[in-house]
């Protein structure tokens, strides 16, 4: 059953300024919702940016819980906020003890939807990871994201304990590759491989992941907060779409006409495929195949390139 489309909502999103949450808050807003976006907003045009958006700003610190402008009477709380400084005290004070102190903060929402991530697996070579599959560190070989996995699985027991603890319905959703027409992981590739800097990927070819675009995080929204429950369900969130490195690096060169090298290393992040059958069940269908989205992208970031 198709759930009620999200308008009309007070939301609190968190992590407003990055790449994925702020396409989502944009819309959101579109959609007819009174957005709160909050971010540390240290410069005023972080703040200018969030309100040119239609976005209300909202200063807080997860990892000091600093929460005084936070608004009383939302309806959803969606934390996309993540910290990533390599630093195991405060990456885990933010990620997980922060977001545990801002349940209890928003408690009496209808919903919490907490943006985990498919980079709490354990590496299992080619078999894709289902909800209930071993977590481990997988990125911690990259060298500069040490701290992630281990903190995204603290954040998800954080917010198990917190739901339970304070009352308040949740959902976590593993998000495995975001990508749109402005940001992701194939965007970073060809700006890199224009500064003659290679993508690594691991000798235990192919190199698979699954994808989700921007219009799709938003389509499928309004199916996972409809199940957050005490006790919080976990759901992997991607297309069902299982695509290599080596297959899209030769699709991004085709769009753009830009070689991308790839590099075999130990500093990479593995295989990672993910089985989203879970969330498929809920009756939510992806929209945008993955070649479309591509296509997308490389017109809006490289139109210079872009070979039509």
């Amino acid at each position: 059953m198709t759930p009620a489309p999200l308008t009309g909502a007070k939301i609190l999103l968190t992590g407003v300024t990055g790449q994925v949450a702020g396409p989502l808050a944009r819309n959101l807003v579109a959609a007819g919702n009174t957005v709160y976006g909050t971010s540390r907003f240290a410069d005023a045009d972080s703040r200018a940016k969030v309100e040119a958006d239609g976005v209300i700003p909202v200063a807080i610190d997860l990892e000091t819980a600093s929460f005084d402008e936070i608004p009383d009477g939302l309806d959803y709380v969606i934390n996309m906020a993540v910290a990533k400084s390599n630093n195991f005290d405060r990456d885990l004070a933010a990620n997980a003890e922060g977001v545990a102190l801002l349940i209890e903060r928003v408690k009496g929402v209808k919903a919490f939807f907490h943006c985990s991530s498919c980079a709490v697996y354990e590496p299992n070579g080619h078999v894709s990871h289902v909800e209930t599959d071993d977590l481990g560190d997988n990125h911690r070989a990259m060298g500069f994201m040490t701290t992630y996995s281990i903190s995204k699985i603290a954040a998800e027991s954080a917010v198990k304990y917190a739901s339970k603890r304070f009352g308040v319905p949740a959902v976590i959703a593993r998000l495995d590759v975001p990508y749109g027409p402005g940001h992701g992981w194939p965007q970073m590739m060809v700006t890199l491989a224009q500064m003659g800097i290679p993508t690594t990927i691991s000798a235990d070819a192919p190199n698979t992941h699954c994808f989700l675009h921007d219009r799709d995080i938003f389509g499928s929204l309004p199916y996972l907060l409809e199940q957050a429950a005490i006790p919080a369900p976990i759901y992997n969130w991607c297309a069902p779409e299982l695509v290599s490195i080596e297959e899209w690096t030769a699709e991004l060169t085709n769009l753009t006409g830009v070689e991308i090298p790839l590099v075999v290393s130990e500093q990479c992040i593995p295989p990672n495929p993910v089985d989203p059958s879970k969330l498929l069940g809920l009756g939510w269908t992806p929209t945008v195949e993955w070649r479309e989205g591509f296509r997308e992208m490389a017109q809006n970031c490289f139109p210079d390139l872009f070979k039509g």
